[in-house]
């Protein structure tokens, strides 16, 4: 068996095409990209498209541009789907030293032992039977139906010490053999992802707690490939308000519908990093903030809970707080000239959502509000504003020299002065502070009055 070699760490995050990454995924992805880069290691995306019937580039295409989002670079990528032959010649060689075996069984045939296992109190094991056929009884099978290959299990204790979980202890012997090659040719996880790990030299794995059992397995898959064998640490699982896991078949808080509504990619990352520790939230926009705090140590086996109304929250937190060089470039995107780009990020950061939302105050600011709507009452009022209001650029104080000068003018004064002078310039009834906003306001449409 080769010896691990700790000097160098090797992590992967292993999706399969066939569903948006959701928000489940992104947490294995970011425990393995930290870990890496905590050691100055090296992060493969690994492709698991060996199911070729769902797999698709389309979701390969939406896998990397949600890492690329959120900040998760990839030092190489591999794809399984060009790796077969390799793994044909794996198998062939288990199958000389008597550790796989060609089974017959259909899906439904399985299905009717598993019942009749269960009416008897018996775990759903699969009973080994295609051990017992002849060569002449398997060719026979062979030439009706489809055959799969099954990795034959020692039936001993596989233990290990997990990153997360602590000392594990599985009993193979309550497993059934797992099945490595289905009936179509297509080479199964278990399998395929040991022999990866094995030929990219591997040497953490982190995963959800869900897969202990296929860890045990895949722990003696190694051994008989005389291959090293990883450090595994396995993580909670999260689920969504209703207690349910997520799901890339359900399209659970996918990253492409977070990425759509306008959350933060660091307000994912931030979030999806405390959970499950017993640290507070530390709001970070770039990634690698995280490195060198990051600890598997920190994390819990206990399912945690993973709200999106929660997120949208953190999201704005983390938006508001965002310093004006982080925010630059969008602002350059929407048109925000240099000189006032401070002015503009400090009026309107506490008053948005979403970053997007920046493009409705700069056009506000650039071009005013179009036809607004002016009270019954308030026209002769909104005429003197109006008239008052002045040209461009304005003063840092124009506002409250404006207000002053209609208090003065017309009387009004509160909220029968304010409310009806916001509506006018802003189309809304609430909004940033005025004094902020209007002497960035470089257009004001001239009302029309009947």
């Amino acid at each position: 068996m080769e010896r691990l070699d700790l000097t160098k760490r090797v992590l992967r995050f292993a999706p399969s095409p066939t569903g948006y990454l959701h928000v489940g995924n992104i947490r294995t992805a970011l425990f393995n990209y930290l870990q890496a880069k905590k050691t100055g290691g090296e992060f493969i995306l690994r492709l698991d498209d060996t199911d070729c019937e769902r797999s698709s580039q389309h979701f390969i295409d939406y896998i990397k541009t949600d890492l690329d989002w959120l900040g998760i670079n990839w030092d190489r990528i591999e794809q399984q789907s060009l790796r077969i032959e390799r793994y044909r010649d794996v198998l062939t060689k288990l199958s000389e030293k008597n550790v796989v075996y060609e089974c017959f069984e259909t899906s439904s045939e399985l299905e009717i032992k598993r019942k009749k296992q269960q009416k008897r109190g018996l775990p759903p094991v699969y009973d080994r039977e295609a051990l017992k056929l002849s060569t002449a009884e398997k060719d026979a099978l062979r030439n009706k139906s489809c055959s799969h290959w099954r990795f034959l299990l020692s039936g001993k204790n596989v233990t290990w010490q997990d990153e997360i979980a602590g000392e594990i202890n599985v009993r193979t012997s309550v497993v059934s053999d797992p099945i490595l090659v289905k009936g179509n040719g297509q080479f199964l996880y278990t399998l395929a992802s040991v022999i990866d790990d094995s030929d990219f030299g591997v040497t953490d794995v982190v995963r959800g707690i869900d897969h202990l059992t296929n860890t045990a397995v895949q722990i003696e898959i190694f051994k008989n490939l005389s291959s090293h064998v990883p450090v595994f640490g396995h993580h909670s699982l999260i689920v969504d308000s209703f207690g349910e896991n997520f799901s890339k078949r359900t399209g659970g808080l996918s990253i492409k519908s977070l990425r759509e509504a306008g959350v933060e990619p660091g307000a994912i990352v931030s979030k999806l990093v405390s959970l499950g520790t017993g640290d507070g939230l530390e709001l970070r926009s770039n990634i690698e903030d995280f490195t060198q705090k990051f600890s598997l140590g920190k994390f819990s086996t206990a399912a945690v809970r993973f709200e999106k109304e929660a997120l949208k929250t953190i999201s704005r937190k983390l938006l508001s707080n965002s310093s004006l060089g982080e925010i630059s470039e969008f602002l350059d995107q929407i048109g925000v000239p240099n000189e006032i780009k401070e002015d503009f990020w400090t009026m309107a950061k506490d008053n948005i959502n979403k970053k997007d939302e920046l493009a409705g105050f700069w056009h506000l600011c650039k071009d005013g509000v179009y036809n607004p709507v002016i009270a019954p009452g308030d026209e002769e009022f909104i005429e003197v504003a109006f008239s008052l209001i002045g040209e461009y650029p304005r003063e840092n104080d124009s506002w409250q020299k404006l207000t002053e000068e209609l208090k003065n003018v017309t009387g009004r004064s509160g909220k029968d002065l304010f409310m009806p002078l916001r509506s006018f310039l802003t189309g809304k009834s609430d909004g940033p502070d005025m004094r902020k906003l209007f002497p960035l306001m470089q257009k004001i449409q001239k009302p029309r009055l009947s």
